[in-house]
C-alpha cells in the first residue's frame, strides 16, 4: 500500500508516527500547505518510507497530481472539514481509495434550524456514492475515533450483544486539564465550534433525522477508569448521520461532555459573532472571525506536555438480549501521560489518529473491503477491534444500570 496523508498538524503527525511502527505499507507521503511542517512530521518517524511534500488541500488538480506522481493507493484526509470535498473529489479523480475523520459540512435549515435538517453532514459525499461505486473504489468516511471507533462499537453491539436496540448514544467525556491555561481546548477549536454551535441532529425511526437547540437534553454520564461524572449535551456529529444507515436502532444520539464553563464560552463566541466563518473587514484585511479565535488559542497538538488526565470515547447501547433489558457502554480510554511518553502526542490527538491507521491496515490486508461511500459500521467490527490490542490500545465494555 502507498499512502498520501494530507495535513501535517497534530492528527496527521500522530498518524504517521503510529503507522511507522507497522509494516503493512511501503510508501507514505505526508503533505501540508506548509512544507516545513510536512518535513518535520515525516522526519520524526525516522523511517525511510516517509517523504514530505507541499500541497494546497483546496486545489483538487494539485492533489490528484501528487497522488499520481507517488502512485498512491489511498488518501488519508487529516485536515479540517473545510477541505473534505476537494480532497474527496481529488481521490475520486485519481481512482484511489479515500479515508477521512470528519465529513462534508452541514448547513442549517434556513427557516426552521432547530427542528428540521438542512444540508446534513456528509450529504455532499453521499451524493457522489454512485460515482465511487462505478470507479470500484472505497470512500470510508468518518473513520476517526468519533466518528469512527464509536461506529465500530455500534456495529459490534448490533451483531453480538443485542437482539433489538432501543437507542445508540455516543458519549464522549474527559477529565483533562492544561497547566497554565484557563481555556485551552484539546482539539481544533474551529471544528469544536462547528460541532457544538450547529443544531444537533437526532435520529428516531418514526421521525427520521431532526434537529434540536444547541446543548439540548443535558445529562450526567459516569465515564470509566476514574474519569467520573461529566455533564453531556447533544452536539451535531457524524455518527447520528451514519449509524442509522447500517444499524437498526429506534434512536441514535451523540452527546459531548463539555461541562458548563466550555458551554458558556461557546455561547459567548456565538453572541459576539466570533463563530462566523464568512470574512469581515478589519482595516485593510478581510479575516474570518473563527480563524481569529483559532489563532488566539494555543495549538492543541502542542499542549501534551502540560495536559493531565484521560479522555474517553464510547458508545452506550440500550436494548434487549434474550428477552431481558440490557445496557452496555463500549469504550476506549487514553491516558495523556501514556500517549505522550509512548508517542509524543497528546491523548485526544493520538486517539483520533489511531483509528484511520488501523483501518488502512485492514484495507491493505483485505479484511475490510468495499466500494462506494461507506461508514465504519458498514464493515465487520471484529477484525478492527482485534487489531486495536496489537496497537497497544485495548478497548473495554461495561454493563450499565438502566438509565
Amino acid at each position: 500500500m502507498r499512502i498520501l496523508i494530507v495535513g501535517a498538524g497534530g492528527v496527521g503527525t500522530a498518524a504517521a508516527g503510529i503507522a511507522a511502527r507497522r509494516d503493512f505499507f511501503e510508501h507514505c507521503v505526508v503533505a501540508d500547505y506548509v512544507l516545513d511542517r510536512a518535513v518535520r512530521a515525516a522526519e520524526a518517524t525516522e523511517d525511510a518510507r516517509f517523504v514530505a511534500a507541499r500541497v494546497d488541500a483546496s486545489d483538487e488538480e494539485a492533489v490528484a497530481d501528487l497522488l499520481r506522481r507517488h502512485r498512491c493507493d489511498v488518501l488519508l484526509n487529516a485536515t479540517d472539514p473545510r477541505f473534505v470535498m476537494p480532497l474527496f473529489r481529488a481521490a475520486l479523480a485519481a481512482r484511489i481509495h479515500y479515508l477521512d475523520m470528519a465529513m462534508s459540512l452541514s448547513r442549517p435549515h434556513p427557516d426552521h434550524p432547530y427542528s428540521r435538517t438542512g444540508v446534513m453532514l456528509g450529504d455532499e459525499q453521499f451524493a457522489l456514492a454512485t460515482a465511487w461505486e462505478s470507479s470500484d473504489r472505497l470512500a470510508l468516511v468518518g473513520m476517526g475515533v468519533e466518528p469512527g471507533l464509536s461506529d465500530v462499537f455500534a456495529r459490534y453491539a448490533a451483531d453480538h450483544l443485542f437482539d433489538t436496540i432501543d437507542e445508540i448514544g455516543v458519549r464522549d467525556g474527559a477529565n483533562l486539564t492544561v497547566d497554565g491555561h484557563d481555556f485551552a481546548p484539546s482539539f481544533s477549536i474551529w471544528t469544536t465550534i462547528e460541532e457544538c454551535l450547529n443544531p444537533p441532529v437526532v435520529w428516531e425511526k418514526e421521525r427520521g433525522w431532526f434537529t434540536t437547540e444547541p446543548f439540548s437534553e443535558p445529562e450526567v454520564f459516569d465515564f470509566p477508569e476514574g474519569i467520573g461524572e461529566v455533564q453531556c449535551v447533544n452536539v451535531e456529529h457524524e455518527e447520528v448521520l451514519l449509524i442509522p444507515r447500517w444499524v437498526d436502532a429506534r434512536r441514535v444520539t451523540f452527546k459531548y461532555g463539555l461541562g458548563q464553563e466550555f458551554i458558556d464560552v461557546l455561547r459567548t463566541l456565538h453572541k459576539l459573532g466570533l463563530d462566523r466563518t464568512d470574512k469581515v473587514r478589519v482595516g485593510d484585511l478581510e479575516v474570518s472571525p473563527r480563524d481569529v479565535v483559532a489563532a488566539c488559542l494555543p495549538d492543541p497538538a502542542g499542549l501534551g506536555d502540560r495536559m493531565r488526565g484521560k479522555t474517553c470515547a464510547g458508545t452506550w447501547v440500550k436494548g434487549v438480549r434474550d428477552g431481558a433489558p440490557r445496557e452496555v457502554y463500549l469504550y476506549h480510554v487514553v491516558d495523556n501521560e501514556w500517549s505522550m511518553t509512548e508517542y509524543g502526542s497528546q491523548a485526544v490527538v493520538w486517539q483520533t489518529a489511531l483509528n484511520p491507521v488501523v483501518a488502512l491496515e485492514l484495507l491493505s490486508g483485505g479484511q475490510w473491503k468495499g466500494s462506494g461511500v461507506l461508514g465504519p459500521e458498514a464493515l465487520p467490527a471484529e477484525p478492527f477491534l482485534g487489531l486495536l490490542a496489537e496497537y497497544g490500545a485495548p478497548w473495554g465494555m461495561r454493563e450499565q444500570q438502566q438509565m
